[in-house]
């Protein structure tokens, strides 16, 4: 059960780092100091939600079709592998420095509202809390619900770290050459978990 709980953990964070418009949203955000809170409790209560369903769905979608679990397991080593190349290349065509707006400060509805969009609205959440955590919680059973729950818990740690440390990390991602090489860091991770998935 510890192992599955750490995978969970760790798996969830490695995907959640991935650079994108809701990670810049909530470093923007803590930033700026603005509604920091409310954005992070956004991102990972949508975030716990998905988490569960894929769990749960695609324990019981496995009992109904035993050739899913190898279906996805595949799937997902290749959404990963496709998943780091991109980081990789992104990395290849440099960074760009992330600099909060002088904009006056948004209303708390507002960018409640902002930060739904850029969570519900992008496929790779589907893609990774849904499709690709389903199907490696699969690899732990019976103890998906420890892997979902530490899963959940990466996905807050995360989003608090980014939204109320943002502050601490204003003067590094300041420099372009910093976002290349957390791309670089992601890729790798990505890449260690497709060849865990593939291998393990």
């Amino acid at each position: 059960m510890f192992e599955a709980a750490l995978q969970g953990y760790l798996v969830a964070i490695s995907l959640i780092m991935a650079i994108g418009a809701q990670n810049a949203f909530v470093l923007r955000q803590g930033l700026r100091r603005e509604h920091v809170l409310a954005v992070v409790l956004v991102c990972a209560l949508s975030d716990a939600t998905l988490i569960a369903v894929g769990v749960a769905g695609f324990g019981a979608a496995s009992k109904a079709a035993p050739w899913l679990g190898e279906a996805m397991r595949w799937g997902g080593v290749a959404f990963l592998v496709v998943y780091g190349a991109l980081r990789f290349r992104a990395a290849a065509r440099g960074g760009e420095a992330l600099r909060p707006s002088d904009a006056t400060s948004a209303p708390l509805g507002q960018v409640v509202v902002t930060c739904l969009v850029l969570t519900w609205a992008n496929p790779h959440v589907y893609l990774d809390t849904v499709v690709l955590l389903g199907s490696i919680s699969a690899q732990y059973a019976p103890h998906q619900l420890a892997f979902a729950l530490a899963a959940a818990c990466g996905s807050f740690s995360f989003f608090a770290a980014l939204g109320f440390g943002a502050q601490l990390l204003a003067p590094v991602f300041a420099r372009p050459a910093a976002w290349v090489w957390l791309e670089i860091g992601v890729g790798a991770t990505m890449w260690a978990i497709a060849a865990a998935l593939a291998f393990g």
